[in-house]
């Protein structure tokens, strides 16, 4: 699934960045609260890292659509903070996705920026975000990484929920020896938060703005190796309770209740891995509390990697099986077939067994057998013939077939109803993977407003399909309440369009596709979604696939009239 956060201070991208309308407060690795800025960044990070008064000028003012390099086109701000933007963006000559920061040559952070990019990239460590160019041109700088669709921020995976305990440890595992890694070659993170972590589908954990956000902010630590480590060990808390591990709220997460003090993972929340607690407290070495713990805390990565090493290897829960039923054994003793002989026998008795049949009286059974299935067959032939011919007598005599009735007269229970137009209550776009949520949501009601002249179209994107930067898109229908769902006819304008059908019975809209069940799918101008069996739904995702090409050059979804029938 792409990146995308729903947590409460709004969505995060593969920038590492938070956009505009972020707010937040977060805590400090002394678990003080600063107040920060959009991206999230404390007053004193976004300065020179000493007293947060260094001016700086003013962001580039690009557009989308802008090219850096004659390869890389600005698609999307999604952040403006402190005299940088960050973008999503195509490399068009390797017709990929990337994420792109952007910030005038004579920024007085400039010169760090590059440093730390270039830095970063000659790590070379898959477990980190990789930096595809580092580049000073045209009084700008801009630095190029990768852009991961098919990751989930860890902001996202905290927003439903603690994670289990084997996912946990993946976690604190993983990102400790890779942060271990780093500071092996002088690289440190110092800001490693968890819109910095995220996990592919395949399980892997990557972290992301290596050294370069911590530059981009003017962020400097007198003792990096604590700085990061701490931030590991609030990852892992975060992670066990999912609240933070400071009296202020941050990224989406409740800070814990004032004046109590840190307090262990197993004590916020009941069932928490006893070992992952103990581990979190030992990386959370600044919290004042390590007089009370027999172990000795942790104060680099290399120590939490040890430390995690050291643990008895968490697995994950076993799938739910469910046993067959119990085997009924039989037995063949002194002649008798599954029942017990009339008089006990020795251990040492030998078991005599009823000699086979002969193949003579086999033989016979089988022609009976034989014999018989061709005579019923025969008898269902004729009778089948016979039923046909009396029908079609009566077809041509003009007589007409009494159809089934029930004991009341009525017709056959079994009889299909009717299908019923379901009215439309309202729609809305749906596009949880893009950055701000929205496709063009202007013209919604031309979907079911009846007037097939008039349509809701999506952006334009370079591929059919969303230039491989998100599944789909499309439109949330309400029907008011949960109700039955026979078939949903959808047509199209400018071309072949593929479109799935999702439904819930939720009472409010799901915040990311798979929160809907997929009932039907299809493709062309007129697709006819009808599900294998009605279903019962309050609310309807019309999801869009795979887009035709528009006139201007770019692909583009037009949908110009949606109808629903139970």
């Amino acid at each position: 699934m792409a990146e995308r956060s729903t947590a409460a201070v709004d969505v995060a991208d593969n920038s590492g960045d938070e956009p505009l309308t972020a707010k937040a407060d977060a805590a400090t690795t002394d678990g003080t609260a600063q107040t920060k800025d959009a991206d999230g960044a404390s007053a004193k990070d976004a300065g020179s890292g000493q007293d947060g008064q260094e001016a700086v000028p003013a962001s580039p003012d690009l557009h989308s659509g802008h090219k850096l390099a004659r390869r890389y086109r600005l698609e999307e701000c999604v952040t403006r903070l402190d005299g940088f933007s960050s973008w999503r963006a195509v490399d068009e000559k390797l017709r990929r996705a990337v994420g792109v920061h952007l910030l005038p040559a004579d920024h007085p952070r400039a010169r760090s920026v590059l440093a730390a990019a270039r830095s970063s990239a000659l790590l070379g460590d898959p477990r980190f975000v990789q930096v595809l160019d580092a580049v000073e041109e045209d009084d700008l700088v801009y630095v190029v990484h990768e852009w991961l669709p098919d990751a989930t921020e860890l902001t996202a995976l905290l927003a439903a929920g603690p994670l289990e305990a084997h996912d946990a440890y993946q976690l604190v595992s993983q990102i400790s020896q890779a942060m271990a890694a780093a500071h092996r070659e002088g690289l440190a993170h110092l800001r490693l938060t968890p819109g910095a972590v995220l996990r592919s589908s395949t399980g892997q954990y990557r972290i992301r703005g290596l050294a370069v956000n911590a530059a981009l902010r003017g962020i400097t630590a007198d003792q990096p190796l604590r700085t990061d480590t701490e931030a590991v060990g609030a990852l892992l808390y975060a992670a066990l309770t999912r609240r933070w591990p400071y009296e202020s709220d941050a990224y989406g997460l409740s800070g814990l209740p004032k004046d109590l003090g840190l307090i262990p993972p197993d004590q916020v929340r009941a069932g928490v891995h006893r070992g992952l607690s103990e581990l979190a407290m030992r990386a959370l070495a600044n919290d004042g509390a390590t007089a009370s713990r027999q172990e000795q805390p942790c104060t680099t990565p290399d120590e939490l990697a040890k430390a995690v090493a050291a643990m008895e290897r968490i697995l994950p829960p076993e799938p739910a099986f469910t046993a067959p039923p119990e085997y009924q054994r039989t037995t063949y003793q002194q002649g008798t077939y599954g029942r017990p002989s009339a008089r006990p026998t020795s251990a040492t008795q030998p078991v005599i067994t009823a000699p086979p049949a002969p193949l003579q009286s086999r033989t016979g059974k089988a022609l009976k057998w034989a014999v018989s299935a061709l005579l019923i067959a025969a008898l269902g032939l004729g009778s089948w013939q016979l039923a046909e011919t009396v029908l079609d007598r009566g077809k041509d005599s003009g007589e007409q077939v009494p159809t089934q009735t029930n004991q009341e007269g009525g017709d056959d229970k079994n009889a299909v109803a009717p299908s019923k137009p379901v009215t439309i209550v309202g729609a809305q776009d749906y596009d949880p993977l893009g950055a701000d949520g929205s496709e063009k949501p202007g013209s919604i009601k031309n979907v079911y407003d009846g007037d097939a002249s008039s349509y809701w179209n999506t952006s334009g994107y370079f591929s059919a399909d969303f230039g491989r930067l998100k599944e789909g898109v499309g439109v949330v229908l309400d029907l008011g309440k949960v109700q039955q769902v026979g078939n949903v006819d959808v047509s199209f304008l400018g071309g072949s369009t593929s479109v799935e059908l999702r439904t819930t019975e939720d009472s409010s809209v799901p915040q990311m596709p798979d929160g809907f069940g997929e009932v039907a799918k299809g493709t062309g101008t007129k697709v006819s979604l009808k599900p294998d069996k009605p279903v019962q739904a309050r609310y309807l995702l019309v999801w869009l696939t795979k887009l035709p090409p528009s006139s201007d050059g770019n692909y583009r979804g037009k949908i110009s009239d949606i109808k629903v029938t139970s």
